[in-house]
């Protein structure tokens, strides 16, 4: 049984990455998704790896104002409702501390982020409320841990978890839910943008199997499948959560066994 059957889901970073795995999920379980990316190249990669009728593509910067209030319209105007607005566009750069973060860094960081949500919610909700939708932000397991040399990154994913919580409880009386997803590390071009950018790149693949208790560093789809269900009726109960998809990342540090060092 497909669990997302017509409804239409408007995706922020929707283009690559975990975006993308969430868009060809979405689909599969029967999703009409809007995917939202700001640049035409990303967006014509991601129709030909879709390749999909109910895949619909709209260029738009989250962090402008005007731009997703036209996106938003135009899905309104095209499908008649929004019944899932996930939050996924995101940055990940600069892999630094703060003292050598610039303000430019910083606010285009925030901008994306955290703003973009203000943004999607401005213009949403009421479509949203409508529905009886739901809300979905991708935040990341830094967000409550922290991470060295990704200060502003992490607070920003600290922003998203606190801000979601927040959201629950302003949108639950018009029994809209809102949620967020946690991955520790996953495979992406972002990822592995971040990985080559730390001061020992080839040992990143080892440290990122490392972190997680179930051993390995996942690809997006575990993501996605997250969100499926996040997006779906059987989650109607369920709103303020931070949800972790990080093979036990958060759990603490943990023994690598014999058999692990001797496959290392």
């Amino acid at each position: 049984m497909k669990q997302l059957m017509d409804k239409i889901i408007f995706l922020t970073g929707g283009s690559a990455g975990i975006g993308l795995e969430c868009a060809r999920k979405y689909l599969e379980n029967g999703a009409i998704v809007v995917v939202v990316a700001n640049t035409s190249e990303s967006l014509r990669h991601a129709q030909q790896v879709l390749d999909n009728a109910h895949a619909h593509f709209i260029l738009c910067d989250v962090a402008c104002a005007a731009e997703v209030e036209q996106a938003i319209q135009k899905t309104i105007e095209q499908f008649g409702r929004i019944d899932v607005i996930h939050n996924n566009a995101g940055l990940a750069q600069p892999s630094s501390p703060i003292h050598n973060t610039s303000d430019e860094e910083w606010y285009r960081l925030f901008d994306v982020n955290v703003k973009s949500i203000m943004l999607t919610a401005r213009y949403g909700i009421a479509a949203l409320i409508k529905a009886g939708g739901c809300i979905i932000n991708t935040s990341s397991l830094v967000g409550e841990i922290g991470q060295d040399n990704h200060a502003a990154y992490a607070a920003s994913k600290g922003a998203v978890n606190a801000l979601t919580k927040s959201m629950a409880l302003d949108y639950a009386p018009f029994k809209v839910r809102v949620n967020s997803v946690a991955p520790a590390g996953v495979w992406t071009d972002m990822l592995r943008k971040w990985s080559n950018e730390q001061p020992d790149p080839g040992s990143m693949e080892r440290y990122l199997n490392n972190i997680h208790a179930l051993g390995y560093c996942p690809d997006g789809d575990v993501v996605a499948d997250a969100c499926v269900f996040l997006a779906s009726d059987n989650a109607r109960f369920i709103t303020g959560h931070i949800m972790p998809v990080s093979g036990g990342a958060e759990l603490g540090y943990r023994t690598v066994t014999l058999q692990e060092q001797v496959a290392l």
